[in-house]
């Protein structure tokens, strides 16, 4: 794996924003949005993160997969590559990636055992899928990837930044690792540099904690309106995202409309 982030092919592969909100031309056809299409990527990332949590794996894991998932579909459809598969396959191959390697087998236990409460209304018998195709969709993954794996993550900067800032306050440290953790429910990692992340992550602990870092931060020369803005991308996403069964079935059985 690549030790330099700017030598990376994560950094060769960020992308624009408007890069990144864009329905394929197959989802569109199918009456899919931008909104259902954020909604779905989203509820997807919370699979992830609870079929994680039965395999027992990593936070690192969660993410990588995560990130994997959200590349996937700037270059491929929903209508084409399934999420109720995709995501399982990129938590496998996330595994693998990240030398925390989940049988295949185990996913699919899981998977069954969850799904009747994960996904309610969602996947019926048709959905629950087998050994054979994450094995089968994990090639057509790695394709869409362009064999691209390496990924880098905000939690180490963050934990250097916060030593360097000198912040001792658990509570701002805890709200800090939590905000970047929430940040893979969105894209952000697919356009800003991690260090931004992690930057943005500690500003809004600050502000909520009441911590005045102001000198710090002018001390690291970076663009501050860049930081201050995805501050203002993640608590905009707290204040108006939010996940409804209704509102998932309804952009599900959009995608499962074959006219």
């Amino acid at each position: 794996m690549a030790a330099n982030f700017w030598t990376s092919s994560h950094f060769e592969q960020l992308l624009d924003p408007e890069e990144v909100d864009v329905v394929h031309q197959l989802d569109k056809d199918k009456g899919l949005t931008l909104e259902e299409f954020k909604l779905i990527k989203m509820h997807m990332t919370n699979c992830i993160l609870k079929l994680a949590q039965s395999v027992k794996v990593r936070q690192r894991v969660v993410a990588t997969a995560v990130t994997y998932m959200r590349r996937v579909y700037t270059r491929k459809s929903m209508s084409e590559y399934d999420p109720r598969l995709i995501a399982p396959t990129c938590l496998y191959l996330a595994s693998k990636a990240e030398e925390s390697t989940v049988q295949a087998r185990l996913l699919v236990f899981y998977i069954k055992k969850l799904s009747n409460h994960l996904i309610t209304k969602l996947i019926d018998e048709k959905y629950r899928y087998e050994i054979k195709e994450i094995l089968e969709m994990e090639m057509k993954i790695l394709e869409a990837l362009n064999y691209y794996l390496v990924v880098f993550h905000p939690y180490r900067t963050l934990a250097q930044l916060l030593q360097d800032a000198g912040i001792n306050d658990m509570s701002m440290t805890q709200l800090s690792w939590d905000s970047v953790n929430d940040t893979h429910k969105m894209d952000l990692i697919l356009i800003h540099p991690p260090y931004l992340i992690a930057l943005a992550c500690m500003y809004i602990a600050s502000v909520h904690r009441e911590k005045d870092i102001t000198t710090w931060f002018e001390e690291l020369r970076v663009d501050m309106n860049v930081v201050k803005n995805i501050s203002m991308e993640i608590l905009d996403f707290y204040e108006n995202y939010k996940i409804s069964d209704e509102r998932i079935n309804a952009a599900f059985s959009k995608l499962d409309f074959n006219p």
